[in-house]
């Protein structure tokens, strides 16, 4: 399973496809197929046939993962940025922590 960078709830913009330059928050994240669910991208209509659940039935929109190669995170000031991550050592325990900083400006996403 791959280990991606980008975690739910991050906000992204789309860099390739039919929704290029399109920004939205991470809704989910699929690590073993290398997807995200971006939410207000990669919108789908679906033709949906009448059912006990859904009586009216007809055309649905539904939103479809993308790829993770597709989309570039966004730092703090809304510009599309790489990450880096650093480790800190708490003196006290001993404890490492892991934070994930911007490149393009350098504070911590």
């Amino acid at each position: 399973m791959n280990k991606l960078k980008i975690k739910k709830g991050d906000n992204v913009m789309i860099i390739a496809g039919d929704d290029k330059g399109t920004t939205g928050r991470v809704l989910e994240v699929y690590p073993e197929k290398n997807r995200l669910l971006v939410e207000g991208v990669n919108i789908h209509i679906a033709h949906v046939r009448p059912s006990a659940t859904d009586q009216q039935g007809g055309r649905k929109e539904k939103s479809l993962p993308v790829h993770y190669s597709n989309v570039q995170l966004l730092d703090s000031d809304g510009d599309a940025t790489r990450l880096k991550v650093s480790t800190d050592t708490d003196s006290k325990t001993g404890k490492k922590t892991k934070k994930r900083i911007a490149v393009t400006n350098g504070k911590e996403i």
